[in-house]
């Protein structure tokens, strides 16, 4: 990968993880300060499945940040845009439809394809 592309990249998902993080604080002061007395039994049942799905959408943002920073350390590194199985490089397209990836198409689609057999 070119130098410039990398730092586009670079700078995309910096970009991401920093709208993440905004995301994240604002979510978190709304689950924190969600304190309502609700009386009726389906009034809180409703806003305990609103907590629940709050809570696991923060998880996945968790996670989302994770690969973010291990994406970016691996543009530090000079391994980004590598495919972790077969070592050859990633498309552009499949980096900015998933600039996290660590996988080719051809390496993804096969282990897609093992999973599925394994699971059926």
């Amino acid at each position: 990968m070119t130098p410039d592309r990398l730092e586009f990249f670079r700078n995309l998902l910096n970009s991401r993880l920093a709208s993440l993080f905004a995301q994240a604080e604002g979510g978190m002061v709304e689950l924190v300060e969600e304190k309502e007395n609700l009386p009726d039994s389906i009034d809180l049942a409703s806003s305990e499945t609103d907590r629940d799905f709050n809570l696991r959408m923060r998880d996945r943002e968790r996670k989302l940040i994770y690969k973010l920073k291990e994406a970016i350390a691996r543009c530090e590194d000079g391994s980004y845009g590598e495919c972790e199985i077969c070592g050859e490089e990633v498309s552009e397209g499949r980096l900015m439809a998933r600039p996290v990836t660590t996988h080719c198409i051809d390496c993804k689609t096969e282990a897609e394809q093992q999973e599925r057999v394994r699971g059926a």
